[in-house]
């Protein structure tokens, strides 16, 4: 089948349109459109349409596939379990803490606070990894305001791409630079802060505009599936079911006879009918209740049970005092989960002991909920009803096999409360660094991320499970589906087509026009395109324009460029819109409303910095 020419491109522009009005009209998701638009083009290429490749060449459809094996996948799901790792430790919910207390609950300055974070620390990394670093931090500050989702995610997105315009270490930044010693004559390529005075300040622009206009303009949209659950933090739990009633610390003394035996060997919970929820070393450190824990001296002891027992511990020389009344055993570093019974359970009509419930889960129960009462004494006997739940403490990796049982429905508290993890966070944050400083050093940025990933799974500072659980896949599939729309849009000449058109409209308004051009071309293409594409194609059309006009080419560089972080019309331009959607529950719609203003604003600063630092 032979279609030629601009019929081709007229082609490609249906598939891309047809489907994409269906997702205006909320009849059809974004992933599932781009998927659907990779598929035709490959269709149509093995029917011998040379919309992927050369007619006549079947083996090029699968060109509609080639995105699934694009370094920007696999960077994205690195970057993926970086995060997981990241928010596991407590860092992100380190970060939220300190935007509360700067920013309050004051929504103008949350938004415009987030935007900022974001664009200052995507100076030093990835826009991706920047938008993926602060998105769980985002989330929290949510949580805990009352902040819808959808208000702060848009400005974490566009935060990352507006610090990336500012900096050379933006992928397309890097191209363009390229791009420019091997023009015709070969030119000046551009420095680490070539870019700074412009990008500087379109993003300080971009910023003030958030804070002024965002709350107004940002959708008020309610968050979507495990994101609207109102889930408890363990501390939330505690005390609904008056844990801190029954808390006491103990410290063993140089009187306890209990210095030197293991946790098993001093039967505290068997002999005394009181539960170990934690053992704090003279360390500092916080220890799980097993029963092989050797007791030291000096150790702390967090104690769960009636006055009436505990005051028979002390006997045994420890010194145990009540816990304060705000003392938390989540905020410790404790790990909580509700455990449901299930309808048809197994083990109702069963006591906990009957179950031999801390052998098999290895969790410790340490109160039952039953209808509104809560018993924390002697669970172990109780047998079980429907409607009972358990309050356990236990392994992070045990809570989550307890989810694997089909006896009770495991509901996990979020980890609001949870303190950073030290060792967690180094390890987090080292991989993460160590991965950014090698793309910095050359090494490619999909290899630095995925080795900095397998390192945390490899150490076991994330399980393989959470891995996965930590992908939004939808991300992935519209990244795939869109890389065979740019490959198509390529190879039938479209991007040459429109390239040509822009320049040639402006040619005739001098430099400044040149490079006014430059940045609405590369801005428009890389709306369907993605940055680094665009770049490919549009620099060295604008850059030979430069040179032909005797206008500075490093100038139109920087231009273009920054024109390719300019994608704030679509959620397909750039794969940080597309890490926001899921969790804000995002339409396509959203990101035009406010992204065609901000693309104004940054076009009117962009000539305004031209003419400044350049000169134009």
């Amino acid at each position: 089948m032979q279609i030629t020419g601009g019929y081709l491109q007229i082609l490609l522009g249906l598939i891309i349109l047809v489907p994409i009005v269906f997702v205006l009209l909320n009849r059809l998701r974004l992933d599932v459109a781009a998927l659907l638009m990779a598929a035709t083009l490959g269709i149509l290429q093995l029917a011998g349409v040379g919309i992927l490749g050369p007619a006549g060449t079947p083996a090029n459809a699968v060109g509609a596939i080639s995105g699934f094996s694009q370094p920007v996948v696999i960077t994205l799901l690195s970057l993926f379990v970086l995060s997981r790792a990241l928010e596991k430790s407590g860092v992100t919910r380190w970060i939220a803490q300190k935007v509360i207390v700067i920013a309050g609950t004051d929504q103008n300055r949350l938004i415009a606070l987030f935007a900022l974070t974001t664009a200052i620390v995507s100076l030093f990394m990835n826009n991706l990894a920047a938008g993926a670093l602060i998105l769980p931090s985002a989330m929290e500050v949510a949580r805990r305001t009352g902040t819808k989702p959808s208000k702060l995610l848009i400005p974490v997105a566009y935060g990352s791409l507006l610090g990336g315009s500012a900096t050379y270490f933006t992928t397309a930044n890097i191209i363009t630079s390229g791009l420019l010693t091997v023009a015709n004559p070969p030119q000046r390529a551009l420095g680490i802060l070539d870019f700074t005075p412009v990008g500087g300040l379109i993003m300080i622009a971009g910023v003030i505009f958030f804070y002024f206009l965002g709350a107004k303009l940002l959708p008020d949209r309610q968050p979507t599936g495990e994101q609207a659950l109102a889930r408890r933090t363990g501390s939330e739990l505690e005390d609904l079911y008056q844990i801190g009633e029954r808390l006491w610390s103990a410290k063993v003394t140089a009187a306890s006879n209990l210095a030197g035996k293991s946790l098993a060997d001093a039967s505290i919970g068997a002999d005394v009918g009181v539960m170990v929820a934690g053992v704090r070393n003279r360390k500092n450190e916080l220890l799980m209740p097993g029963g092989e824990l050797i007791l030291n001296l000096q150790d702390e002891l967090l104690l769960v049970g009636r006055e009436e027992k505990i005051d028979s511990l002390r006997q045994t020389g420890l010194e145990i005092q009540p816990a304060p009344a705000s003392f938390h055993l989540s905020s410790e570093g404790i790990s909580f989960a509700e455990l449901v019974l299930a309808p048809h359970s197994q083990a109702e009509g069963h006591t906990l002991k009957e179950l031999d419930f801390r052998n098999r889960y290895k969790l410790s129960v340490i109160a039952l909920m039953r209808l509104t009462r809560s018993y924390r004494t002697g669970v172990g006997d109780f047998t079980l009803t429907p409607g009972d739940s358990l309050l356990v403490i236990g392994e992070q990796a045990q809570i989550s096999n307890a989810k694997k049982n089909s006896d009770f429905i495991t509901i996990e508290p979020i980890p609001a409360d949870q303190p950073v993890n030290k060792h967690l966070a180094i390890l987090s944050l080292g991989a993460m660094l160590a991965g950014i400083v090698a793309s910095i050093a050359g090494a490619p940025v999909y290899l630095s991320m995925l080795t900095a990933a397998l390192l945390l799974i490899v150490v076991n500072a994330i399980r393989m499970e959470e891995a996965y659980q930590a992908i939004e896949w939808q991300a992935i599939f519209l990244i795939a589906g869109m890389y065979a729309v740019s490959l198509a849009m390529v190879q039938t000449g479209m991007a040459h087509t429109l390239g040509g058109a822009m320049i040639s409209l402006v040619k005739p308004l001098g430099g400044l026009g040149l490079g006014a051009g430059a940045y609405i071309l590369t801005g428009l293409l890389t709306q369907l395109m993605g940055g680094q594409v665009t770049a490919l194609i549009t620099a060295p059309i604008t850059i030979a324009a430069a040179i032909s006009m005797g206008v500075s080419p490093q100038a139109v560089g920087v231009a273009t460029a920054i024109g390719c972080s300019a994608s704030f019309l679509t959620p397909m331009a750039h794969p940080v819109n597309i890490l926001m959607i899921a969790p804000a529950n995002y339409q396509f719609k959203d990101f035009f409303r406010i992204g065609w203003l901000l693309t104004l604003i940054c076009f009117v600063f962009l000539v305004i910095g031209l003419k400044l630092f350049w000169g134009l």
